[in-house]
Parts: structure tokens; C-alpha cells; sequence
């Protein structure tokens, strides 16, 4: 089974397609994955190699170990874009993540002022009134919507949390409007003898409904680009992707950047 990729807290910096020189926090465990999604692209693979034994790092350990690592990127000239949290799972089922965005973003400040604050997350926590004025105060609070069809979403990112909707997600994401990127997986294949496909028109003209009317800043369009879990999924062309882009900005006004 494929394993998590992150072992350590703070790794990197690394390059990100979409990001630039990013350097990753790793929120969850470094043996493990916690996740309210279990994705079947996901390049940590599955939930069930468990939440391993290291638990989650401690507030004041994330901190001490992100200012040595932009102490000693400062030093040595490094360039750095963003620092992003992403890991072996969602960010926000940390116990402390207010806190710890609150620390990074006073760490961040003091070695690299010019450098973003990203959050990847799979929105499924957005409505949580001390998840959202945390996201709020990051520069690039980049939300998950991989599809507007439920039998979609539990298909593909397969929530832990059985009565999600994509009406619950969109709403709840609606309240950020432009303080969030939207990022959708687009790919195609068969898992478990179901079809997987989110690039279908009747996928694409919900997505667009749901950019719509969720206001963002951006949406970010991409397809896999590693190894995933499941075997035989398949990545859509950029060619398809550059298309579909061009569409959702003509109907929608909104800038996609895929990759």
C-alpha cells in the first residue's frame, strides 16, 4: 500500500506546480495519515495505513521547527515563495491550527515578509467559526471542490463524514467569496467497478454553477501527477484542461490557472 510522504514536520522547500518555492507544514502525523477525506488520488495514499504513532506535532514544536528552518534559509541566501501546509492529511484537524497559523504568519513576517501563507484544505471544515477567521488571515486559503455532485464527492474524495454535500460545501465556501483559491482534481478512470470521470459535461457545467456561485479569487484546475492508491485512473490531457479553463473563465469571469 502506498505510504505517506511527509516524515518529518517541516520538509522542503520543495517546487510546486502551482505555488512556486514552497516550503511544506506538516500538520499531521509523520507516520501516519489523519484525513476527512480519503481521496483516491491522493499522493499520501489511503486512510487505511492508520494515523500512525507520532500523533500531532505540538504547537511550539511547529513553531520552533519553522524558525530554524527560515533562520537557516535566510542565512544561506535561500529564495522562498510560500509556505505551505499541506502533509500526510487535512491541516485543520489540529487541535491548535488557529494558533499555529497565528505563529507562522509571526515567524514568517520576521524572516521572509514577502513570502505567502498558503493552506490546502478540503474544505470540509471551513464552517467551523474558529477554522474560518483562521483561514481568513492567510494569503492564499485554497479550498478543495473536486466536484458539485454528491454521489461525486463520495465517490472520489470519499469523505469520512457520510452526510457531506456539495450544497453544505459550496454554501460554507460561499461565505469566504474571493478571501479563498478553489482547486478541483479532474481526472477519469474506474475504482471498485464504479466509473470515475469529473470532466463529463454534466460534471463541468456544475463546477461552473458552483464557481459561480462561490465568488473565488481563482480556481486552480489540475490533474494527477503522481502515483495514486488507486491504480487505474487517468490523467486528463493539459490540452482538455487549458479548454476547460478557457471555458470557466469565459462563463464565470474568474481567472483559472491549471497545471
Amino acid at each position: 500500500m502506498q505510504t505517506v510522504l511527509f516524515h518529518s514536520t517541516i520538509f522542503g522547500p520543495i517546487h510546486s506546480r502551482r505555488l512556486g518555492v514552497s516550503l511544506g507544514v506538516n500538520l499531521t502525523p509523520n507516520d501516519g495519515k489523519i484525513c476527512t477525506f480519503d481521496c483516491l488520488y491522493c499522493e499520501a495514499g489511503f486512510n487505511a495505513q492508520g494515523q500512525g504513532t507520532t500523533g500531532f506535532p505540538s504547537r511550539e514544536s511547529v513553531a520552533e521547527k519553522l524558525e530554524n528552518k527560515l533562520r537557516e534559509m535566510k542565512e544561506s541566501g535561500s529564495p522562498l515563495d510560500v509556505i505551505t501546509f499541506s502533509g500526510n492529511g487535512e491541516p485543520t484537524v489540529h487541535p491548535e491550527f488557529p494558533g499555529i497559523i497565528d505563529d507562522t504568519l509571526r515567524i514568517r513576517d520576521k524572516y521572509y515578509p514577502d513570502a505567502k501563507v498558503s493552506v490546502l484544505s478540503n474544505a470540509t471544515r471551513a464552517g467551523r467559526p474558529e477554522i474560518f477567521k483562521a483561514l481568513l488571515k492567510v494569503d492564499n486559503n485554497i479550498q478543495k471542490l473536486d466536484s458539485a455532485i454528491t454521489e461525486t464527492i463520495h465517490r472520489l474524495d470519499r469523505p469520512t463524514l457520510p452526510h457531506l454535500t456539495a450544497e453544505k460545501i459550496i454554501g460554507e465556501l460561499r461565505e469566504f467569496g474571493d478571501r479563498c483559491i478553489v482547486q478541483t482534481m479532474l481526472l477519469r478512470g474506474e475504482y471498485d467497478g464504479k466509473e470515475i470521470d469529473n470532466t463529463t459535461p454534466e460534471e463541468i457545467n456544475a463546477l461552473i454553477e458552483a464557481y459561480r456561485r462561490i465568488g473565488p479569487r481563482e480556481v486552480m484546475i489540475y490533474s494527477i501527477d503522481r502515483q495514486t492508491p488507486a491504480r487505474n485512473l487517468v490523467k486528463v490531457p493539459r490540452e482538455e484542461l487549458d479548454a476547460i479553463a478557457k471555458r470557466i473563465t469565459d462563463e464565470t469571469g474568474i481567472p483559472v490557472q491549471t497545471a
